[in-house]
Protein backbone atom coordinates (compact mmCIF):
# COMPACT_ATOMS: atom_id res chain seq x y z
CA UNK A 1 0.00 0.00 0.00
CA UNK A 2 2.83 2.39 0.86
CA UNK A 3 4.36 2.27 -2.62
CA UNK A 4 1.30 3.99 -4.13
CA UNK A 5 1.77 6.80 -1.62
CA UNK A 6 5.47 7.32 -2.28
CA UNK A 7 5.29 10.10 -4.92
CA UNK A 8 3.02 13.07 -5.49
CA UNK A 9 2.19 11.81 -8.99
CA UNK A 10 1.19 8.35 -7.76
CA UNK A 11 -0.98 9.85 -5.03
CA UNK A 12 -2.72 11.96 -7.66
CA UNK A 13 -2.99 9.02 -10.03
CA UNK A 14 -4.87 6.80 -7.57
CA UNK A 15 -6.92 9.52 -5.83
CA UNK A 16 -10.51 8.34 -5.42
CA UNK A 17 -12.07 11.80 -5.15
CA UNK A 18 -11.33 15.13 -6.75
CA UNK A 19 -12.17 18.65 -5.60
CA UNK A 20 -12.56 21.53 -8.07
CA UNK A 21 -14.07 25.00 -8.13
CA UNK A 22 -17.04 23.47 -9.97
CA UNK A 23 -18.06 21.88 -6.68
CA UNK A 24 -18.71 25.17 -4.86
CA UNK A 25 -21.63 27.51 -4.30
CA UNK A 26 -20.80 30.81 -2.62
CA UNK A 27 -23.25 32.18 -0.04
CA UNK A 28 -23.43 35.98 -0.07
CA UNK A 29 -24.92 38.22 2.62
CA UNK A 30 -26.46 41.45 1.36
CA UNK A 31 -27.41 44.35 3.57
CA UNK A 32 -28.74 47.88 3.60
CA UNK A 33 -27.11 51.09 2.44
CA UNK A 34 -24.43 51.83 -0.14
CA UNK A 35 -20.70 51.30 -0.24
CA UNK A 36 -20.86 49.06 2.82
CA UNK A 37 -18.87 45.93 3.56
CA UNK A 38 -19.62 45.23 7.21
CA UNK A 39 -17.50 42.49 8.82
CA UNK A 40 -19.41 39.72 10.59
CA UNK A 41 -17.47 39.28 13.86
CA UNK A 42 -18.41 35.62 14.32
CA UNK A 43 -17.36 34.81 10.73
CA UNK A 44 -13.83 36.22 10.28
CA UNK A 45 -13.21 37.28 6.69
CA UNK A 46 -16.90 37.33 5.69
CA UNK A 47 -18.66 40.65 5.11
CA UNK A 48 -22.26 41.69 4.72
CA UNK A 49 -22.23 43.87 1.62
CA UNK A 50 -24.53 46.46 0.11
CA UNK A 51 -25.97 45.70 -3.31
CA UNK A 52 -23.72 48.16 -5.12
CA UNK A 53 -20.69 46.04 -4.12
CA UNK A 54 -22.12 42.78 -5.46
CA UNK A 55 -20.20 43.10 -8.72
CA UNK A 56 -16.90 42.83 -6.88
CA UNK A 57 -17.63 39.64 -4.97
CA UNK A 58 -19.58 37.92 -7.77
CA UNK A 59 -16.91 38.89 -10.27
CA UNK A 60 -14.24 37.36 -8.04
CA UNK A 61 -16.31 34.19 -7.72
CA UNK A 62 -16.80 33.92 -11.48
CA UNK A 63 -13.11 34.47 -12.12
CA UNK A 64 -12.35 31.65 -9.67
CA UNK A 65 -14.61 29.32 -11.65
CA UNK A 66 -17.45 29.09 -9.11
CA UNK A 67 -20.70 28.23 -10.94
CA UNK A 68 -23.31 29.70 -8.59
CA UNK A 69 -24.05 32.00 -5.67
CA UNK A 70 -26.83 31.91 -3.09
CA UNK A 71 -28.17 35.15 -1.60
CA UNK A 72 -29.17 35.86 2.00
CA UNK A 73 -30.45 39.29 3.13
CA UNK A 74 -30.21 41.33 6.30
CA UNK A 75 -33.58 43.08 6.36
CA UNK A 76 -34.16 46.44 8.00
CA UNK A 77 -35.66 45.62 11.44
CA UNK A 78 -38.39 48.20 10.77
CA UNK A 79 -39.55 46.04 7.84
CA UNK A 80 -39.75 42.82 9.85
CA UNK A 81 -43.32 41.90 10.72
CA UNK A 82 -45.17 38.88 12.12
CA UNK A 83 -46.61 38.19 8.65
CA UNK A 84 -43.18 38.58 6.94
CA UNK A 85 -44.78 40.75 4.24
CA UNK A 86 -41.40 42.11 3.08
CA UNK A 87 -40.70 38.64 1.65
CA UNK A 88 -43.38 39.39 -0.95
CA UNK A 89 -41.99 42.78 -1.93
CA UNK A 90 -40.71 42.44 -5.53
CA UNK A 91 -38.19 45.18 -4.78
CA UNK A 92 -36.80 43.73 -1.56
CA UNK A 93 -33.06 43.19 -1.02
CA UNK A 94 -33.10 39.68 -2.45
CA UNK A 95 -34.89 40.65 -5.67
CA UNK A 96 -32.69 43.70 -6.16
CA UNK A 97 -29.64 41.48 -5.70
CA UNK A 98 -30.91 38.90 -8.18
CA UNK A 99 -31.43 41.54 -10.85
CA UNK A 100 -28.01 43.05 -10.16
CA UNK A 101 -26.18 39.72 -10.49
CA UNK A 102 -28.21 38.63 -13.52
CA UNK A 103 -27.42 41.87 -15.35
CA UNK A 104 -23.71 41.98 -14.57
CA UNK A 105 -22.97 38.24 -14.69
CA UNK A 106 -25.54 36.49 -16.87
CA UNK A 107 -23.57 33.22 -16.80
CA UNK A 108 -23.55 33.01 -13.00
CA UNK A 109 -26.09 30.67 -11.42
CA UNK A 110 -28.38 32.39 -8.90
CA UNK A 111 -29.93 30.42 -6.06
CA UNK A 112 -32.39 31.94 -3.59
CA UNK A 113 -33.39 30.80 -0.15
CA UNK A 114 -37.14 30.40 0.38
CA UNK A 115 -37.88 30.94 4.06
CA UNK A 116 -39.28 33.67 6.24
CA UNK A 117 -36.68 34.00 9.00
CA UNK A 118 -34.95 37.09 7.50
CA UNK A 119 -38.33 38.84 7.17
CA UNK A 120 -40.18 37.54 10.22
CA UNK A 121 -40.12 39.60 13.41
CA UNK A 122 -40.23 36.31 15.35
CA UNK A 123 -37.05 35.02 13.69
CA UNK A 124 -38.71 31.78 12.59
CA UNK A 125 -38.75 30.17 9.15
CA UNK A 126 -42.55 30.19 9.18
CA UNK A 127 -45.47 32.16 10.55
CA UNK A 128 -45.91 31.83 14.28
CA UNK A 129 -49.12 31.92 16.31
CA UNK A 130 -49.32 31.11 20.02
CA UNK A 131 -45.77 29.76 19.79
CA UNK A 132 -46.81 27.25 17.11
CA UNK A 133 -45.72 27.26 13.47
CA UNK A 134 -48.56 27.64 10.97
CA UNK A 135 -47.44 25.14 8.35
CA UNK A 136 -50.02 25.63 5.61
CA UNK A 137 -50.19 29.41 5.93
CA UNK A 138 -46.41 29.53 5.68
CA UNK A 139 -46.37 27.34 2.57
CA UNK A 140 -48.81 29.71 0.88
CA UNK A 141 -46.42 32.63 1.44
CA UNK A 142 -43.40 30.58 0.37
CA UNK A 143 -45.08 29.88 -2.96
CA UNK A 144 -45.61 33.59 -3.58
CA UNK A 145 -42.06 34.37 -2.43
CA UNK A 146 -40.64 31.76 -4.82
CA UNK A 147 -42.56 33.12 -7.81
CA UNK A 148 -41.41 36.68 -7.02
CA UNK A 149 -37.80 35.52 -6.87
CA UNK A 150 -38.19 33.61 -10.13
CA UNK A 151 -39.63 36.72 -11.77
CA UNK A 152 -36.54 38.65 -10.66
CA UNK A 153 -34.30 36.10 -12.42
CA UNK A 154 -33.49 33.40 -9.88
CA UNK A 155 -32.51 30.07 -11.47
CA UNK A 156 -33.04 27.75 -8.48
CA UNK A 157 -35.35 28.13 -5.49
CA UNK A 158 -33.97 26.58 -2.31
CA UNK A 159 -36.72 26.08 0.32
CA UNK A 160 -34.96 26.00 3.70
CA UNK A 161 -38.04 26.32 5.90
CA UNK A 162 -38.74 22.59 6.49
CA UNK A 163 -42.52 23.02 6.28
CA UNK A 164 -44.43 19.90 5.25
CA UNK A 165 -45.54 19.86 1.62
CA UNK A 166 -43.72 22.99 0.56
CA UNK A 167 -41.71 21.45 -2.28
CA UNK A 168 -44.79 20.20 -4.14
CA UNK A 169 -46.65 23.45 -3.55
CA UNK A 170 -43.72 25.58 -4.76
CA UNK A 171 -43.26 23.37 -7.83
CA UNK A 172 -46.93 23.80 -8.73
CA UNK A 173 -46.81 27.58 -8.15
CA UNK A 174 -43.72 27.97 -10.31
CA UNK A 175 -45.21 25.88 -13.11
CA UNK A 176 -48.49 27.81 -13.11
CA UNK A 177 -46.57 31.10 -13.21
CA UNK A 178 -44.62 29.92 -16.27
CA UNK A 179 -41.34 29.08 -14.53
CA UNK A 180 -41.11 25.38 -15.35
CA UNK A 181 -37.36 25.68 -15.89
CA UNK A 182 -36.69 27.14 -12.45
CA UNK A 183 -35.29 24.31 -10.34
CA UNK A 184 -35.83 23.39 -6.71
CA UNK A 185 -32.95 22.63 -4.38
CA UNK A 186 -34.64 21.39 -1.24
CA UNK A 187 -33.08 21.72 2.18
CA UNK A 188 -34.45 18.23 2.69
CA UNK A 189 -32.29 17.24 5.65
CA UNK A 190 -31.97 20.41 7.70
CA UNK A 191 -31.17 19.67 11.31
CA UNK A 192 -32.02 21.66 14.44
CA UNK A 193 -28.36 22.45 14.92
CA UNK A 194 -26.25 24.63 17.19
CA UNK A 195 -23.95 25.40 14.25
CA UNK A 196 -26.16 28.14 12.76
CA UNK A 197 -25.45 30.89 15.30
CA UNK A 198 -23.01 33.01 13.23
CA UNK A 199 -25.43 32.90 10.28
CA UNK A 200 -28.16 34.34 12.49
CA UNK A 201 -25.77 37.15 13.40
CA UNK A 202 -25.23 37.80 9.71
CA UNK A 203 -28.91 38.15 8.77
CA UNK A 204 -29.99 39.76 12.04
CA UNK A 205 -32.40 37.05 13.18
CA UNK A 206 -30.54 35.91 16.30
CA UNK A 207 -31.93 38.53 18.66
CA UNK A 208 -35.41 38.25 17.13
CA UNK A 209 -35.66 34.46 17.45
CA UNK A 210 -38.18 33.38 20.05
CA UNK A 211 -37.66 29.85 21.30
CA UNK A 212 -36.05 27.32 18.95
CA UNK A 213 -36.77 25.51 15.69
CA UNK A 214 -36.98 21.95 16.98
CA UNK A 215 -40.63 21.51 16.01
CA UNK A 216 -39.83 21.72 12.28
CA UNK A 217 -36.12 20.99 11.85
CA UNK A 218 -34.78 17.43 12.19
CA UNK A 219 -33.57 16.02 15.51
CA UNK A 220 -29.75 15.58 15.31
CA UNK A 221 -30.23 12.06 16.72
CA UNK A 222 -32.14 10.88 13.62
CA UNK A 223 -31.08 9.65 10.21
CA UNK A 224 -34.04 7.52 9.06
CA UNK A 225 -36.26 10.57 9.50
CA UNK A 226 -33.97 12.51 7.15
CA UNK A 227 -34.24 9.74 4.56
CA UNK A 228 -38.03 9.82 4.75
CA UNK A 229 -37.94 13.60 4.33
CA UNK A 230 -35.70 13.31 1.28
CA UNK A 231 -37.98 10.68 -0.26
CA UNK A 232 -40.98 12.94 0.25
CA UNK A 233 -39.25 15.96 -1.29
CA UNK A 234 -38.11 13.97 -4.32
CA UNK A 235 -41.65 12.70 -4.84
CA UNK A 236 -42.91 16.29 -4.66
CA UNK A 237 -40.51 17.45 -7.38
CA UNK A 238 -37.16 18.42 -5.86
CA UNK A 239 -34.39 18.46 -8.48
CA UNK A 240 -31.62 18.41 -5.86
CA UNK A 241 -31.50 17.93 -2.11
CA UNK A 242 -29.30 19.38 0.59
CA UNK A 243 -27.96 18.30 3.96
CA UNK A 244 -27.37 21.03 6.54
CA UNK A 245 -25.06 21.31 8.50
CA UNK A 246 -22.23 19.59 6.68
CA UNK A 247 -19.28 17.96 8.41
CA UNK A 248 -21.17 16.75 11.51
CA UNK A 249 -23.67 15.07 9.14
CA UNK A 250 -21.48 13.44 6.51
CA UNK A 251 -23.06 10.09 7.34
CA UNK A 252 -26.40 11.56 6.28
CA UNK A 253 -24.90 12.83 3.01
CA UNK A 254 -23.53 9.38 2.28
CA UNK A 255 -26.78 7.55 3.04
CA UNK A 256 -28.83 9.91 0.90
CA UNK A 257 -26.48 9.64 -2.07
CA UNK A 258 -26.35 5.86 -1.88
CA UNK A 259 -30.08 5.32 -1.40
CA UNK A 260 -31.48 7.91 -3.83
CA UNK A 261 -28.75 8.72 -6.36
CA UNK A 262 -30.13 12.25 -6.69
CA UNK A 263 -27.81 15.29 -6.86
CA UNK A 264 -26.94 15.74 -3.20
CA UNK A 265 -25.49 18.97 -1.81
CA UNK A 266 -24.15 19.83 1.61
CA UNK A 267 -23.83 23.16 3.40
CA UNK A 268 -20.62 23.86 5.29
CA UNK A 269 -22.46 26.18 7.64
CA UNK A 270 -21.37 29.30 9.49
CA UNK A 271 -20.47 27.47 12.69
CA UNK A 272 -18.19 25.08 10.81
CA UNK A 273 -16.54 28.03 9.06
CA UNK A 274 -16.13 29.88 12.36
CA UNK A 275 -14.49 26.86 14.04
CA UNK A 276 -11.91 26.44 11.29
CA UNK A 277 -11.12 30.14 10.99
CA UNK A 278 -11.04 30.56 14.76
CA UNK A 279 -8.53 27.73 15.08
CA UNK A 280 -6.46 29.18 12.23
CA UNK A 281 -6.45 32.60 13.89
CA UNK A 282 -5.11 31.04 17.08
CA UNK A 283 -2.40 29.15 15.21
CA UNK A 284 -3.93 25.75 15.94
CA UNK A 285 -4.59 24.79 12.30
CA UNK A 286 -2.92 25.47 8.98
CA UNK A 287 -5.41 27.54 6.98
CA UNK A 288 -4.90 26.14 3.49
CA UNK A 289 -4.70 22.49 4.46
CA UNK A 290 -7.68 22.70 6.82
CA UNK A 291 -9.84 24.33 4.14
CA UNK A 292 -9.09 21.79 1.44
CA UNK A 293 -9.26 18.76 3.74
CA UNK A 294 -12.62 19.83 5.17
CA UNK A 295 -14.09 20.35 1.70
CA UNK A 296 -12.66 17.11 0.31
CA UNK A 297 -14.44 15.24 3.10
CA UNK A 298 -17.76 16.31 1.58
CA UNK A 299 -16.80 14.85 -1.79
CA UNK A 300 -15.65 11.62 -0.15
CA UNK A 301 -19.02 11.31 1.57
CA UNK A 302 -20.83 11.66 -1.76
CA UNK A 303 -21.72 15.35 -2.02
CA UNK A 304 -22.05 16.61 -5.58
CA UNK A 305 -21.60 20.24 -4.52
CA UNK A 306 -20.83 22.22 -1.38
CA UNK A 307 -22.18 25.54 -0.16
CA UNK A 308 -19.23 27.14 1.58
CA UNK A 309 -18.09 30.60 2.66
CA UNK A 310 -14.59 29.45 1.71
CA UNK A 311 -15.54 28.90 -1.95
CA UNK A 312 -13.37 31.66 -3.42
CA UNK A 313 -10.43 30.99 -1.13
CA UNK A 314 -10.58 27.25 -1.81
CA UNK A 315 -10.88 27.79 -5.56
CA UNK A 316 -7.79 30.00 -5.59
CA UNK A 317 -5.85 27.32 -3.72
CA UNK A 318 -6.98 24.61 -6.14
CA UNK A 319 -6.28 26.76 -9.18
CA UNK A 320 -2.69 27.57 -8.21
CA UNK A 321 -0.36 26.69 -11.03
Amino acid sequence: MRRNRLYDWTRRLVAENDLTSNDFILPIFVGMGKGRADPIPSMPGVNRISIDLLDDIVGEAQEAGIPAVIIFPEIDPAKKTPDAKEALNPDNLVCQSIRKVAKSYPEMGIICDAALDPFNSDGHDGLLQNNLILNDDTVEILCKQSVIQAEAGCHIIAPSDMMDGRVGAIRKALDIAGFKNVGILSYAAKYASSFYEPFRDAIGSKTALKGDKKTYQINPANIDEALRQVAQDIEEGADMVMVKPGMPYLDVVSRIKIEFGIPTLAYQVSGEYAMIKGAVKNGWLDNDNAILESLLSFKRAGADAILTYMAVEASKLLNKG
